[in-house]
């Protein structure tokens, strides 16, 4: 997410603070249930603030969505290599980040119910879609399309996030619990992409 470098130290922290509260304000009540009064307040500026440097109450859910999207592909960057690993390090981090996963529930229940999460989903996904091909070439990874098998491993290592239908885990579970969890989605993530 880039910041405006004309920004002072005092408005990049303010951005900083509205950043901050509207992911909150957003993962706990969606796109049409979040309130800028709400942001504002918690993030102790005015609207006036919000709207220069978001532009309006959707300008500021898409940087924190967009912000959110790659922060997961930075902190956990996929090695098409070990596909099982990935996996595990994508639940450490839904259970340590559920608004993540929150928010991009909000963006699929409030604005692409199908298809891809995003529109220029080959901003996001491209460079893993490439490195599955690449590890299929190489014999590491089952044929098939490459993004079957990334949403496949994907979900596999959302089984117990916030939306599951089945259980939502908490990062307070019991550190047996969750080294049970890594366990399974390991191995099942390594018998399916298995070549």
């Amino acid at each position: 997410m880039t910041v405006d470098p004309t920004l002072t130290a005092r408005g990049a922290a303010t951005r900083q603070r509205i950043l901050d509260a509207a992911t909150d304000e957003f993962a706990r009540h969606g796109i049409a249930g979040a309130r800028v009064e709400r942001i504002v307040a918690a993030a102790r500026t005015n609207k006036a603030q919000l709207y220069q440097y978001f532009g309006s109450k959707d300008g500021l859910f898409d940087a924190i969505f967009f912000g959110s999207l790659e922060h997961i592909t930075s902190v956990v960057a996929i090695d098409a290599d070990d596909l099982a690993d990935w996996a595990v390090r994508l639940y450490d981090e839904y259970l340590r980040r559920p608004d993540l996963i929150r928010l991009a529930t909000w963006a699929r229940l409030e604005r692409r119910p199908a298809g891809t999460l995003v529109a220029d989903q080959d901003r996001v996904d491209a460079p893993k879609l490439a490195a599955i091909a690449d590890a299929q070439a190489r014999g590491l990874v089952r044929d098939g399309d490459p993004f079957d098998i990334m949403a496949m491993v994907i979900a596999m290592s959302m089984a117990w996030s916030p939306v599951s239908n089945v259980y939502a885990a908490t990062a307070d579970e019991p550190r047996a619990t969750h080294d049970a969890r890594r366990v399974l989605i390991r191995e099942s993530v390594i018998r399916a992409v298995a070549p």
